[in-house]
């Protein structure tokens, strides 16, 4: 396999993904900015919609969409810890929070916080319905450890967004479960993996 991938961006939680289930597979980075290869290449070229996370599989097929990559990579583990097993209870909560990481949160800060000519009312805006999730994360985190009690690619998801946060100044210190959470993800040893193959951390 091969994961396309920008460092810190959404794809970031496919890339640990891999890594928790063992995956053997090549990264290939991506400048967004450019749309080109580290080698060079047209971005466009390999994926027509420019942006990660692709996934390009043994049969050379290429797949988008990070929700749906993490549950085919949850899937790769025989066990499915990650995820659970298909008509199961863990299943669906684990799919509810990639939809809701999705929906709620990746969509809330991107595109509008990251481009410079998103009005300032938008970005209030913004800003105040992600305030609301964030609070929604806060009273679950405070009754477990993990978005659905054991950790899985949901945490994976939510921990890559969420990191967005700090990366754009917006403050966390009214979510210490959040944080704390944030702290346990971070420390995994397949997190600090990926975050080191992607220059984010030491």
């Amino acid at each position: 396999m091969k994961l396309y991938y920008a460092p810190g961006a959404c794809s970031l939680a496919v890339h640990i993904a891999l890594r928790e289930v063992g995956a053997t597979f090549d990264l290939v980075k991506v400048d967004l900015a450019h749309h080109t290869t580290e080698a060079g290449a047209n971005f466009f070229d390999i994926s027509p919609r420019g942006y990660v996370p692709l996934l390009e599989l043994s049969d050379a097929s290429r797949h988008s969409e990070g929700a749906a990559l993490l549950q085919y990579v949850a899937d790769l583990d025989p066990a499915q810890a990650l995820i659970g097993r298909p008509g199961s209870r863990e299943r669906l909560a684990v799919v509810q929070w990639l939809t809701f990481i999705s929906t709620e949160l990746h969509k809330g800060f991107s595109p509008w916080l990251w481009h410079k000519e998103t009005a300032d009312s938008t970005r209030q805006t913004v800003k105040a319905r992600l305030a609301t999730r964030f609070a929604e994360m806060e009273a679950v985190l405070s009754q477990r450890d993990y978005l659905v009690g054991s950790y899985s690619v949901a945490d994976a998801y939510g921990f890559t967004i969420m990191n967005w946060a700090n990366l754009l100044g917006i403050p966390l210190t009214a979510y210490p479960q959040v944080q704390a959470w944030m702290a346990r993800v971070a420390a995994r040893p397949q997190v600090q993996a990926a975050l080191r193959a992607e220059g984010l951390a030491s």
